[in-house]
């Protein structure tokens, strides 16, 4: 009876689709706000880091700098407020391929190296997301020690 309640408010109620752009800011504000929690981890927040998550959203996305510094700006209002990364790994888990989806686990493995060492939280904050994000644990270690090898750290 419920099912057959919701089918009629759906039908009253036109879908309306959301337009590309709009899409690409839901998955960008996702990425970025997923880039912040790594950021936000640890309770002080190294200038690299920030840096780190700021290259990361230009590599990945075409921004102005002041869509960069208005994205950044927002996305860590919605991490501060965030009580979980579902809303955030599902807009990407429904949008973006494997790979894509492996290159921001190492986005993120980037952000927690930026200031030279790995915090335990950080770790937790990366793994969690990755299983989130349906990253196997050989792609999750291979973007864990690309990231490391990156920035300059080498092999563990």
């Amino acid at each position: 009876m419920l099912r057959a309640l919701k089918d009629l408010f759906d039908s009253l109620v036109p879908a309306t689709p959301a337009s590309a752009a709009e899409e690409e800011h839901a998955l960008q504000l996702a990425t970025a706000v997923l880039l912040v929690e790594v950021m936000r981890a640890e309770p002080d927040v190294a200038p690299a880091e920030r840096e780190a998550v700021l290259a990361a959203l230009r590599r990945k996305f075409t921004l102005s700098p002041d869509e960069l510094a208005r994205l950044m700006e927002i996305a860590e209002e919605k991490a501060r407020a965030a009580n979980d990364f579902f809303a955030f790994t599902s807009t990407l888990n429904e949008r973006f391929s494997q790979p894509q989806k492996v290159r921001i686990i190492e986005f993120m493995w980037l952000v927690a190296y930026a200031d030279g060492a790995l915090g335990e939280n950080e770790n937790h904050v990366i793994s969690k997301v990755a299983g989130l994000l349906h990253v196997t644990h050989g792609e999750y270690i291979a973007a864990k020690l690309h990231a490391r090898q990156a920035t300059g750290l080498g092999a563990p």
